[in-house]
């Protein structure tokens, strides 16, 4: 539903976006993450059809951007991070513009289409108040609304929760991930555990450049410094089974394990393997010839915010 290949975009000496390229498919909530300047909204606003890329090919809903620029837009529903709003105007006045805007002539057509919006947005009951007198987080179900009106194939949200309190944005969330059953979402957000919490994918964006693009569990479930996979082990010695507790060198003379610590508490230890299946079995080898109990084997999960602050590090050092 969205494939972009080489993008690139600059403002006169300033390089926004540079050689991004990744593919987005139907029924995907992608997270798109990046410190502010890093060029999200810039190419978020590329893919709505309101910038041009300098170079690169992209492509939303099968139509290439620019040149099929009005038939896809027909099948884009935009949410940019400032809502665009005409505060004076009653909400189903404003939604009613919006589908006229979109080319949905036929009135019935329209009536049905605002009227599943507003239901998806959670606006029932709202429809003959006016813009202003909303609160924040009713505003930012307009904006949604107006997103979703004609039911687009493509949902991009620039910061959708932004200055909404817990309780909305976890509303909000719901009705995103609803709508995007069998439709396609770019959610471009600085809030991590919404990420975690909502996307399948994330893409992550630093200085304009594409550092990391993977299935959020992925992500956070893998060590990206030695490139294995972190373990939480716990092993208990049984009585009588010799002297002292077991050092972590024990461990990682282990087939497959890359790197073992002991965390500081009696018997517990962060291994990090790089064959998940060949580390058990070792394990339970050492267990065995140690005499041993293994209290508990789990994989450990990073933050998302920790692995971003990794790759963003890296990234900006390696920027000249």
């Amino acid at each position: 539903m969205i494939r972009v290949q080489n993008l690139q975009r600059s403002y006169g000496d300033h390089v926004a976006v540079s050689g991004v390229s990744f593919e987005i498919e139907r029924g995907e909530i992608v997270g798109f993450l990046g410190p502010n300047g890093a060029g999200k909204s810039t190419t978020m606003r590329i893919l709505a059809g309101i910038s041009n890329a300098d170079l690169g090919l992209v492509e939303v809903a099968g139509f290439r951007l620019p040149g099929e620029g009005l038939a896809a837009r027909g099948r884009v529903g935009y949410l940019p991070e400032h809502t665009p709003l005409y505060a004076s105007m009653r909400v189903d006045r404003f939604l009613e513009f919006a589908a006229r805007a979109r080319g949905l002539i036929g009135r019935r057509e329209r009536a049905r289409s605002i009227s599943v919006a507003m239901d998806r947005a959670g606006l029932e009951g709202f429809e003959r108040h006016r813009v202003q007198d909303l609160s924040k987080g009713y505003k930012q179900r307009v904006g949604l609304a107006q997103a979703l009106v004609g039911e687009p194939d493509v949902l991009l949200l620039d910061e959708p929760t932004s200055g909404l309190d817990p309780l909305e944005g976890r509303r909000l969330r719901e009705r995103i991930a609803e709508y995007a059953r069998n439709r396609t979402v770019l959610l471009s957000t600085h809030v991590l555990p919404e990420v975690e919490a909502l996307c399948h994918r994330a893409l992550m964006l630093v200085a304009g450049r594409l550092v990391a693009d993977g299935q959020v569990e992925q992500l956070t479930g893998r060590d990206s410094d030695s490139g294995g996979t972190p373990w939480r082990v716990e092993l208990l010695a049984e009585e009588g089974s010799g002297p002292g507790p077991l050092p972590a060198d024990a461990l990682s003379g282990l087939a497959g394990v890359k790197h073992a610590e002991a965390t500081g508490a009696p018997g517990l230890f962060r291994v990090v393997a790089d064959d998940s299946a060949r580390f058990a079995l070792e394990l339970n080898r050492l267990c065995r010839d140690r005499q041993l109990l293994l209290i508990e084997l789990a994989r450990e999960r990073r933050s998302l915010d920790s692995v971003f602050a990794e790759r963003a590090a890296r990234a900006l050092e390696a920027t000249p």
